[in-house]
């Protein structure tokens, strides 16, 4: 007979056993028999893969359609159905209400997840506090889906990850979307500073920066693409988290860009304080007046003159600008209109303290202002800057560009795949707690439905972006390219059906400032607009061979 997973209610645990029900079949030689392990007793439900439930083929075989026992066998399949019902309506419901509130950042990948790691204090070594982070032994071997599969050193960054934002982070975070609410929210927050400390002496500092960039880990943890996704989804479990661990945006793309792009004169004068989290930092892309998605659109002019640049535009969406602590601007402009499309732009390091830099207003983002850092619409008009303050080389932007923008994508993809494990397990302990029509929450088949669906969803999500991260170590940035451009459209929209439904089980708590699910469901929203479905489908169909191929034989 095909085996079947059975429930054991005591300890939630999945059993393999069979089963005999109290009908004269049972006694059948052959029929199906009890059988229990230790003692205990298990309620016993038999399912076929089919959905339909039916004896086993050694009963059924004792007769044919047109026998006594095959009427049994009838009354048998009815009897089973209704165990089944009266098991999950009742029991399994019971038993699921009943259930310790789950953690959300300890959660295991795998059936085979071992204890976990203690925290261990970490020493401080260079611009990263990070003294034993090392990547793991099989970086270039299999994909690690797991934080159970990461290395030692790296599992237990993890674990370090894990504690700090449920012993300090969650705590705070009440006071911290008062202080964002607040007359002095363009001010950075006495806590979320506090904390930034606690973390550097912990070691949690600075872990962004890959290991094929700092190969030396002069600056950074060294760590992989996939290593550092596992720590990025944790980190997007607060809104707060990645400023605390001096991993955010745009500070970390500056970084990065000044550590594989920069003049040993650009890093000490920049990175060092960046590094450090003295400074912060903003980047001008976005022309106010074309299509700035095109970013070869971008008409901000960078004008030589003399032994300096001259620089003029009208940007907006500058993220990071309004933050008093923001010393340098990372700008992108049109250096030679006559040369290839891809070549006129350049990057330029540009002092915040420059003459001609006027910030024109405060931008938000469905409402959210995102202090203190923020986005605004500035205007550059003659700012002069020293030549030395060019970025690889004139006409070279894109390639900046390009360098981190896989990386980038994933480190937002993981952020959102945070936002969505965050916004299910509030969820789930919602409607355990709250009772509508007469009845608990966690009784609604529709509300079982969506943590179901939102489960499979995140965790496909994830597959598909560790994926990507393991293409990039392992193979290169240009061979990820499908697989960057695919999480960039899939993550989003991922996230934003989970915190959708997440919002729903709340009622209008969750359109609230009481949770983080409103603002997780905007900056979902807002990397969802701009996906890259229309790229994936041209690089499918660029490769003419799979148009080619022919469809798999059916079996």
């Amino acid at each position: 007979m095909w085996v079947r997973r059975l429930f054991q209610p005591s300890t939630l645990h999945w059993a393999w056993r069979t089963t005999a029900l109290n009908h004269p079949l049972g006694r059948h030689q052959g029929g199906l028999r009890w059988t229990h392990s230790g003692g205990r007793s298990y309620r016993a439900v038999i399912f076929d893969t089919g959905g339909v439930l039916v004896p086993s083929p050694g009963t059924v075989a004792v007769g044919q359609a047109s026998s006594a026992t095959a009427q049994q066998s009838g009354k048998l399949t009815e009897s089973m159905a209704e165990l089944a019902w009266d098991f999950a309506t009742k029991e399994g419901f019971r038993v699921f209400k009943e259930m310790p509130a789950t953690k959300t950042l300890s959660r295991s990948y795998h059936a085979w997840a071992g204890p976990r790691s203690p925290r261990t204090p970490k020493g401080v070594r260079g611009h990263s506090t990070v003294a034993a982070a090392s990547p793991s032994h099989e970086a270039k071997g299999g994909l690690v889906i797991s934080p159970e599969g990461l290395s030692p050193a790296v599992r237990k960054l993890y674990e370090q990850l894990v504690q700090f934002i449920e012993q300090k982070v969650y705590p705070l975070e009440p006071e911290l979307q008062r202080h964002q609410a607040s007359a002095n929210r363009w001010s950075p927050s006495p806590l979320i500073e506090d904390l930034k400390e606690k973390a550097k002496a912990e070691g949690l500092w600075n872990l962004f920066l890959p290991l094929e960039t700092d190969p030396e880990k002069k600056y950074g943890a060294g760590l992989t693409n996939v290593e550092y996704a596992h720590l990025c989804e944790v980190m997007g479990m607060s809104l707060y988290a990645s400023e605390i661990f001096n991993c955010s945006v745009p500070d970390m793309g500056t970084m990065e860009i000044l550590v594989r792009y920069g003049t040993e004169e650009q890093k000490a004068r920049w990175l060092v304080p960046l590094l450090e989290g003295r400074i912060h930092s903003c980047f001008a892309m976005t022309d106010r007046k074309v299509a700035s998605s095109d970013a070869s659109n971008i008409e901000a002019s960078i004008k030589e003159e003399d032994n300096s640049y001259v620089i003029n535009g009208h940007k907006w969406w500058t993220s990071g600008i309004l933050h008093p602590h923001c010393k340098l601007c990372v700008f992108m402009g049109k250096t030679d209109p006559q040369a290839p499309r891809h070549q006129q732009q350049s990057m330029l390091l540009v002092p915040m303290d420059s003459p001609g830099i006027t910030v024109i207003r405060p931008l938000s983002v469905f409402g959210l202002e995102d202090p203190p850092g923020g986005f605004a619409e500035v205007q550059f008009k003659d700012v002069r800057v020293p030549k030395e303050n060019i970025i690889l080389g004139p006409g070279r932007a894109f390639e900046i560009a390009q360098g981190r923008l896989g990386r980038a994508r994933i480190h937002n993809s993981m952020r959102l795949i945070g936002y969505s494990e965050r916004a299910l397990a509030l969820m789930k302990t919602r409607v355990m707690s709250r009772t509508a029509f007469g009845k608990p929450l966690v009784e609604q088949g529709t509300i079982l439905a969506d943590i179901a669906r939102s489960r499979v969803e995140i965790e496909q999500a994830r597959l598909l972006v560790l994926k990507a991260a393991h293409l990039m170590d392992v193979a290169g940035n240009k061979a990820a390219a499908l697989e960057m451009a695919m999480i960039k459209m899939v993550v989003p929209s991922m996230a934003n059906q989970v915190i959708d439904r997440a919002i729903q089980a709340f009622g209008a708590a969750g359109l609230s400032s009481d949770y983080p699910l409103a603002q997780f469901f905007g900056w979902a929203q807002t990397l969802r607009l701009g996906d890259d479905q229309l790229k994936v489908a041209k690089m499918e169909l660029k490769n003419q061979s799979r148009l080619q191929e022919p469809a798999a034989r059916r079996v």
